[in-house]
């Protein structure tokens, strides 16, 4: 039979589920939850929530205490759809195409409809980082790029230049993100000190925690985990009120996971969500530069496979893929996508099941839009589990032996 409850209600379940609690147990750990001045009684609220599992009405008021519940954001547990166009954002608001706006550069001076079509143009590659072809991308965000650069040659005002400055900065972190995809670490690593000169340079507080949020991206996939927390440290003091901060906060999380403290790990994957809580859902969840409350359960799963927390990990691993995956089967996000199944095949290994985990992890590194170093970091925690448990078995090492491959491609 088909499951008609609402995507909230079956997640009520599944949560609860992979923590072992009955529904008496999730109550108590609500009401833990709950404000002093709100009363309620046990037994009544054990009511409601049969009623919310079965999808009849929705929590509503008690919202962010279920999601702080299940150690999530409010966000994530019930998110808001809304997702928006890019290119037709470009004709709505300014009229122009790509041709007008080129046109209208090569004039000898820039007007406020022109500068409102590049920003937009920059909000749409940003939302196309998730599954646009690198090398394309690449392409089009260097030529934009260089396009926004020499605009400072023309008769601009003070604030037209210092937008000038910002664009060019947010443009040089996608540049650079896709430089690392792409495995070109040392263009990456130059684009994204020009992006933080420049997020310095325009006064852009999310331009310079993103900076610093990729080098400690980088330092995540070398194995630097110190290095990870200390890059947090600085993108935190540099935009700590930015949805960049809770991305950064995510990256301390998972170098602790790594280096095996599970308690520094839950507290920086809550700071992290306490600061998601703080703010307005975001306008345009797609916009790589955008933390969207949805990703912090991505963040959550790779923590958590790596603290061994595989029941949590593997729900996790559900609900990334379902979060991301359109009804027609269009994958949104294939790289979260991707590493969610290199989760799930982790977890089936540590549970004896090879074939499982073998398939998830083939179906994890076919994908054709990939970040090679992070796919290649969490394919890693899969093919130690091979190596350690299924050295005997052919096909495991030959999908080892296909690991090693994408650690170090020629």
């Amino acid at each position: 039979m088909v499951d008609e409850r609402p995507d909230w209600a079956r997640r009520m379940v599944e949560e609860r589920a992979a923590r072992d609690w009955s529904q008496l147990d999730a109550v108590r750990a609500l009401m833990a939850r709950l404000p002093a001045d709100q009363e309620v009684g046990e037994q009544d609220l054990l009511r409601q929530w049969k009623r919310w599992e079965a999808g009849e009405n929705q929590p509503k008021k008690y919202q962010p205490y279920i999601a702080a519940t299940f150690s999530t954001t409010t966000g994530a547990f019930f998110p808001e759809r809304s997702r928006r166009d890019g290119r037709a954002e470009i004709l709505q608001v300014s009229g122009m195409d790509t041709v007008d706006i080129i046109a209208r550069l090569r004039a000898s001076d820039v007007d406020a409809a022109t500068l409102d079509a590049l920003r937009i143009t920059a909000d749409r590659l940003c939302c196309e980082y998730a599954y646009m072809p690198a090398d394309q991308l690449l392409i089009e965000g260097r030529a934009w790029l260089a396009r926004v650069v020499g605009l400072q040659h023309q008769r601009v005002s003070l604030a037209q230049h210092r937008e000038l400055i910002a664009l060019a900065g947010k443009l040089s972190l996608l540049v650079g993100c896709v430089e690392y995809d792409s495995g070109r670490p040392r263009d990456a690593e130059a684009t994204r000190q020009a992006a933080l000169m420049l997020g310095t340079e325009a006064g852009e507080l999310s331009v310079q925690g993103w900076a610093h949020e990729m080098r400690a991206w980088f330092a995540l996939t070398r194995g630097d985990y110190r290095g990870v927390i200390a890059a947090a440290e600085a993108g935190i003091a540099a935009a700590p009120n930015e949805s960049v901060a809770a991305q950064l906060y995510a990256q301390q999380a998972k170098a602790w996971a790594r280096l095996g403290d599970r308690q520094q790990t839950e507290v920086a994957l809550d700071k992290g969500r306490l600061l998601l809580e703080t703010l307005p859902y975001p306008e345009n969840i797609e916009n790589h530069f955008v933390v969207d409350p949805a990703k912090f359960d991505f963040y959550r799963m790779d923590a958590y496979r790596r603290v061994g927390e595989d029941r949590l990990a593997e729900q996790l691993a559900n609900e990334v893929i379902r979060a991301n995956t359109d009804f027609d089967g269009t994958e949104r996000a294939p790289m979260r996508i991707a590493e969610a199944r290199v989760t799930l095949g982790v977890v089936a290994a540590r549970e004896g099941d090879l074939d499982t985990a073998l398939t998830y992890g083939e179906r994890a590194l076919r994908g054709d839009r990939q970040s090679l170093p992070s796919l290649a970091m969490v394919s890693a925690d899969l093919g130690q589990v091979l190596h350690s448990r299924y050295s005997h078995a052919p096909e495991a090492v030959e999908f080892i032996a296909h690991l090693r491959e994408l650690r170090n491609p020629r």
